[in-house]
């Protein structure tokens, strides 16, 4: 149990922006996961679709370990649900930037879609930060 706190309080010494890139790389990888999955079930002719059923799915995930393990907001229930629909705010931002790319680095760069979604993903990730800090998660 001494390691567990250890790491506990170890994880929440280092900055929110190494935080944020760990726990958005986890949840970056289960909605790229999510999204192979929809992919290899619905077909890759349907490869919008799979992206979005893996970034509505994967929103439940990404709010609590956000909340949770990188801007540490804490709260009533209402604060939650408040926090929440601005999540939503900016993942439909994300989520529109990311269908505009992948859309391009598939239709006009030509790549796969593996490969296009993967790096839509990577191009999102600045400007998640920035709207979750200083506006869903803003203390």
């Amino acid at each position: 149990m001494k390691i567990f706190w250890a790491v506990w309080n170890f994880w929440f010494t280092l900055p929110d922006k190494i935080r944020f890139l760990l726990v958005g790389g986890f949840n970056a990888a289960v909605s790229y996961l999510m999204y192979i999955g929809f992919v290899l079930w619905l077909g890759e002719n349907r490869y919008w679709l799979s992206m979005t059923l893996a970034w509505i799915f994967s929103s439940f995930i990404s709010f609590t370990t956000q909340k949770v393990f990188v801007f540490c907001t804490r709260g009533r229930f209402k604060d939650w649900v408040k926090e929440y629909v601005k999540c939503v705010g900016v993942w439909v931002v994300a989520y529109l930037i990311n269908t505009v790319m992948l859309e391009v680095f598939v239709r006009a760069a030509g790549l796969n879609v593996y490969l296009a979604q993967f790096l839509a993903i990577v191009c999102t990730t600045v400007s998640s930060y920035i709207l979750f800090k200083y506006f869903a998660f803003k203390h």
